[in-house]
């Protein structure tokens, strides 16, 4: 399935080194979590319960690792063309997103051109997400076919 273009979103030119992406707020909520354990067949108490979180050091209920990757790779995704666009990602996790019982967790998803291929064809993109002040990725590049 193709993630529906945005020519709104996609840059008019070609990317070039040190290119912002448009800065976009995700929200998570702990509904959302529960679809997912559903779609996905993790149901880890951790995702989905307080009492198991905070029984492993967790504040509380913590979005699974997948579900965030994957909001923060759309916003790319979607910058770039479709989701068919993306070729490669490589993600490390810094912290984890505490999703409150009672309001959503906000995502700040923000990313910077950091190389692009020498023929044009693909372009790495520096991911940086925050949530609540503090980083979610410690690293995180996400490689998107950017030529015709």
């Amino acid at each position: 399935m193709t993630t529906p273009h945005d020519p709104t979103t996609t840059p008019a030119v070609a990317p070039s080194v040190g290119d912002a992406l448009p800065s976009r707020v995700v929200e998570i909520t702990r509904a959302d979590l529960r679809r997912y354990a559903e779609a996905s067949g993790d149901h880890n108490p951790i995702h989905l319960e307080d009492g198991a979180a905070q029984a492993l050091g967790l504040p509380g209920v913590v979005a699974h690792g997948m579900l965030t990757s994957a909001l923060a790779i759309g916003v790319v995704a979607g910058w770039a063309g479709g989701a068919d666009r993306v070729l490669a990602t490589s993600i490390r996790f810094a912290g984890p997103v505490v999703v409150p019982a009672d309001e959503p967790a906000v995502l700040q998803v923000s990313g910077t051109v950091r190389r692009v291929a020498e023929d044009g064809a693909s372009t790495d993109v520096a991911l940086t997400v925050m949530c609540g002040g503090a980083k979610v990725f410690g690293k995180a590049i996400v490689t998107v076919a950017t030529g015709v």
